[in-house]
Parts: C-alpha cells; structure tokens; sequence
C-alpha cells in the first residue's frame, strides 16, 4: 500500500474533478481497489503502486487536456480511463510532458535519453553537443516536468552575455532587455510546452525566471530547477559562479556546443575548463551528443560533419 497526493494548482479543482465531482467518481468507479479522497486542490491516492501510477497519469493527461481545449467533458475522461480498460500500453518512459497541443514531448535518441535519465539520478547534469541535437529542449523539458509535479517550486533558465561575436553594447535597453533575444529559443520552447496564459501567470510571477548569467551571482538557487544554455560562452569565473549557486532540494542543466566558442581573444571556455576539473566526481552526470542526435532538417547532420 502507497500513498500519493496529487495537487492541482493555478487551476480550478471542478474544471478537473467535475460538477460534484463526477470526473472523480468516473476514476474511483475504474480503480475500485485504490482510495480517492479529494480536498480543496489535492488528491490523495492510496493503494497498490501499478493503479497509483495509472490515475496519476491519468488526472495530468486530464489537466493537460483541459490546458489545450479549455474544458473536459465526461467522455473525454472517460477516454482516458479506457486506456487502462483496453490495455493499451501507457505512453513509453521518454514521454516528459504533453506540449499545448496534445503532442508528446519525448526523447528522440538515445542520448536524449540518456539526459532524461541523468537528470532524473543526479542534481547536476552536462548536456555537450552541436546544434540541433534538441539539448536545450529536453532540458526545459524536464524542468517544465519537473515544477508540474511539484518536485521544483520554480523554473530559472540563464544564459551568458555573449553571442556569436556581437556586441551587446550596441543594442538598445538595460541588460535584461539585450540579452532577450538571444532567449527567443528558450521561450519558444516554453510556448510549446505551457499554454500562453499559464505561462504569463508563471513569468508575472517569477515561477519562471529567465535572466542574464550575471543576475546568478549572489544568489542560492534552492527548490528550483536550473538551466544554463550557451554554456560554451561563460569564463571560468563565471562557471565556477554559477556551479556554486546549487542550493537544497535543486538541480541543474548545463547545455551548450563546444565547438562554437565566442568568447573574445583567447578566453578559455568555463565549460570546457569545468568538464575537465569534474570528470572524476561520479555524481555529476556529462552526456554527450553527436551529429547522430540531430532532429532538426537531414542537411544539419550533413553540415555537422562537414565542419568537424
């Protein structure tokens, strides 16, 4: 016997559960063996492990319909629940999330799996590959998954101040404002991930914080999931800066493309230099991707190995 309780938040509990809870009762009917109690936004779950996963999964796939559709209606859930009476096997373990359009987000290699999977064991992960290998979108993948199911109470998402050779100097606005186009990829991620008002209600209220590298320093990131993109382009200081914020009940993703270094002169990257000081501490995790991991059009696998 297990027990686990599931919370709806920044959502209305009836839109879920149903007029006098008929979209509960449809669940409790399906699983008769495990306990259903509901109070205010929480449902509790107990009973046998196998059940307690199958409405968990169900009561998200509910949420997540809702999310996209803007009602659920009693056939929907009932839709839901015939899954378990056809047997028809539950989505694999590479689904992370449902996108706002239905569609599956999910590993597409083996070394996004191998993200997953790192990241589900260890607080700290390295995510190293070329462009299109989907690095930084299983990333923000997982931290979406994660503050869904309240392991996380907050999303940071960070980049360095550095672009391809170009000067920030030149743009207009305060720093946050320059670097935000360079975020464009980060929030489009997000969009497809997390309706657009939820979202808003995220970013309004700092649930979601996407910021320049600099506003990392002096602070502890704890109960957060943590992502630094472009990680290719931070110094040495600034690495060892950002590592240190770790804080309790975190974890963190470091995505970026060595072979694509734009620091100025002869800097050396802070990612390169961090790989290299961390290889011997087993609880890190360090994946590495290839042309093979690329999902964007067939050409960019060409181009990849063209330029190695």
């Amino acid at each position: 016997m297990v027990e686990k309780t599931i919370i709806l938040d920044n959502i209305n509990p009836v839109d879920i559960l149903g007029v006098e809870n008929r979209n509960l009762k449809l669940l409790s009917k399906a699983f008769p063996a495990c306990k259903v109690i509901t109070r205010g936004s929480e449902i509790r779950l107990m009973g046998q492990k196998s059940e307690i996963q199958q409405i968990n999964y169900i009561v998200y796939s509910l949420i997540d319909h809702f999310n996209v559709h803007s009602k659920l209606t009693v056939d929907d859930v009932q839709m839901y629940i015939d899954v378990k009476d056809k047997e028809v096997k539950l989505p694999d373990d590479r689904v992370l999330l449902h996108g706002t359009k239905g569609v599956p987000i999910k590993a597409r290699s083996h070394n996004q799996q191998q993200i997953i999977t790192e990241a589900v064991n260890k607080d700290l992960v390295f995510a190293v590959g070329p462009a299109g290998t989907g690095k930084t979108y299983v990333a923000v993948a997982l931290a979406v998954r994660a503050l869904k199911n309240k392991e996380v109470k907050k999303i940071i998402i960070t980049r360095p101040a550095v672009e391809a050779g170009e000067r920030l100097g030149f743009l207009p606005g305060d720093l946050t404002e320059k670097v935000e186009p360079y975020l464009r990829p980060i929030h489009d991620a997000l969009s497809d991930m997390i309706p657009s008002e939820k979202l808003k209600f995220y970013r309004e209220n700092n649930i979601i914080e996407i910021a320049p590298l600099a506003y990392m320093r002096g602070r502890t990131l704890e109960n957060a999931f943590v992502l630094l993109d472009e990680a290719q382009n931070t110094t040495t200081s600034q690495m060892k800066m950002f590592l240190t914020r770790l804080g309790q009940k975190s974890k963190m993703i470091i995505t970026g493309d060595i072979s694509q270094i734009d620091l100025p002169g002869n800097q050396k990257s802070g990612m390169v230099e961090a790989l290299e000081k961390l290889k011997h501490i087993e609880d890190i995790g360090k994946i590495y991707l290839n042309e093979e991991d690329v999902v964007r059009h067939r050409l960019v696998k060409k181009i990849i190995q063209a330029y190695k």
